[in-house]
């Protein structure tokens, strides 16, 4: 599942296959920018912003090519007239030099935006997990700006912090022992919590294999998934509900009823 270690790694190989090269192909295949050509400019270079991925054509006057992975995007990149490992009508977005060929499949959301209006487009995200002005205190502000939201929700909101899909916001509340639906005002050590979602990214991004567990050949996640094996850590059943709220559509939730109790209800 593409998250902020995901969109990070795909930057990195589309900004060594493209950065600096002359498009000699693009193909957008999406209605609305289906006329958009931008063979003959030069690709500046590719860079994330949490779950974001940029690809920056031209000078300051040029454009963006904005995509998100969502659920079942990828981009993949091929030498010249190499053969491609998806079908291609699963292709939304191909940009090609003399030498390497990047195509989007499946990309949940594709814009070609002037570069004026990167700030608009991603300005409103929190801090980058991954990026090189992460600020940990502004994260934990943005947080706590909501005292009484549940972390489990928090923690997915992109503009608390940029990077967190679903599956680290499962893991997250497993590791430090919180019920995902605990105010995040309730976490006790919510500044201990925001440097573990920043250590595990760190440790994931330049790997395929996403690990919470640090076992990279077996048992990987400690309750993501696990509704039908138990907690790795105790065994017991994992529970799998669903979230969500007005801002944030409903994605599966797990958690283990064991080693992350509910908090009490306050008394009256």
């Amino acid at each position: 599942m593409p998250e902020g270690d995901t969109v990070w790694r795909a930057a990195r190989e589309l900004n060594a296959a493209l950065a600096g090269r002359t498009l000699t192909r693009c193909d957008i295949r999406v209605p609305r920018f289906a006329t958009v050509d931008l063979t003959g400019e030069t690709v500046q270079d590719v860079v994330a912003r949490g779950k974001h991925l940029l690809i920056r054509v031209g000078g300051d006057d040029g454009w963006i090519v904005h995509s998100h992975l969502l659920m079942e995007g990828i981009w993949h990149i091929y030498a010249t007239g190499a053969k491609w490992r998806r079908p291609a009508f699963k292709a939304r977005c191909i940009l090609a030099t003399s030498d390497a060929t990047a195509v989007g499949f499946e990309l949940g959301f594709l814009k070609i935006l002037p570069r004026s209006a990167e700030e608009e487009a991603v300005g409103y995200l929190g801090p980058d997990l991954l990026g090189p002005g992460w600020d940990p205190e502004e994260a934990l502000r943005r947080l706590l700006s909501q005292p009484d939201r549940p972390i489990g929700l928090a923690l997915l909101d992109q503009r608390n912090l940029a990077g967190i899909g679903n599956v680290y916001r499962c893991e997250l509340c497993f590791l430090a022992g919180v019920h995902p639906l605990t105010p995040v005002a309730g976490v006790r050590d919510l500044p201990r919590m925001v440097a573990l979602a920043k250590k595990l990214l760190e440790a994931n991004k330049a790997r395929s294999t996403r690990t919470t567990t640090g076992n990279l050949r077996g048992d990987t996640l400690w309750v993501y998934g696990r509704e039908h094996r138990g907690c790795l850590r105790c065994g017991t059943r994992v529970t799998l509900e669903q979230l969500g709220d007005n801002e944030l559509e409903l994605r599966d939730l797990y958690y283990c009823p064991y080693c992350q109790p509910a908090s009490p209800a306050p008394a009256e």
